[in-house]
């Protein structure tokens, strides 16, 4: 049917702009009334959403920040995948952490302090700490793609990736999430050295002679 990919295409980025609305919501009255306090009802009143219509989109009302979550991993993905082509895997990883972490505008800072709220209380919710987690295991097998289109190694259709890329992609994606979970639990500026970029860098750099690519 003429048209048909372009109108599911359409319909696809809508779905996806409603769960980010809802997600944005959701994180903001979580922030203003507490977790507990918040109910999934009132997350669709607010988003000016039916609850059916949420729960269409989420299970639970922790569930409903996950798009924020894989936001952020998507954007820091894409960073390495933008990075210039010359450069090594560390050197690419470190780009897209100044890339993707640095508090350099306003939107920016006003990210990061969601995202410091919302790690603050997965750690007094096993719910939203399970969400985090979920979020950050898609992470890896994101990246694994983005590494493997950057140095190969991915084999013929149907070979597993290698050792060495999925030790990469997890290896890279538990140093930035100690590093923002480090920041999160302080109280030190989204910028700085004290901040989610600096500290994931750093957690990058005690990596030392890590084998970032397959031999």
């Amino acid at each position: 049917m003429p048209g048909s990919s372009t109108t599911e295409t359409l319909t696809e980025r809508r779905k996806a702009a409603t769960r980010l609305d809802i997600a944005r919501t959701a994180a903001a009255l979580f922030v203003e009334d507490g977790l507990r306090a918040t109910r999934a009802e009132d997350i669709a009143r607010a988003a000016g959403v039916a609850p059916r219509t949420f729960y269409r989109y989420f299970a639970t009302k922790e569930e409903a920040v996950a798009p924020l979550f894989a936001a952020g991993a998507q954007q820091w993905a894409e960073a390495v995948r933008d990075a210039p082509a010359a450069l090594s895997v560390p050197e690419a990883l470190r780009h897209a952490v100044a890339r993707s972490l640095t508090a350099d505008d306003a939107a920016n800072v006003e990210s990061l302090e969601w995202v410091r709220s919302l790690l603050r209380m997965a750690a007094e919710s096993p719910a939203l700490q399970a969400v985090w987690g979920t979020a950050c295991h898609a992470s890896e097998a994101t990246l694994l793609a983005v590494l493997e289109e950057r140095v190969g190694g991915g084999g013929d259709m149907g070979v597993p990736p290698s050792l060495a890329l999925r030790m990469a992609a997890g290896v890279a994606c538990t140093a930035i999430r100690v590093g923002v979970e480090t920041w999160a639990a302080s109280d030190a500026p989204a910028g700085g050295e004290l901040g989610p970029a600096s500290l994931a860098a750093r957690c990058l750099a005690s990596l030392g002679d890590f084998p970032w690519a397959p031999a």
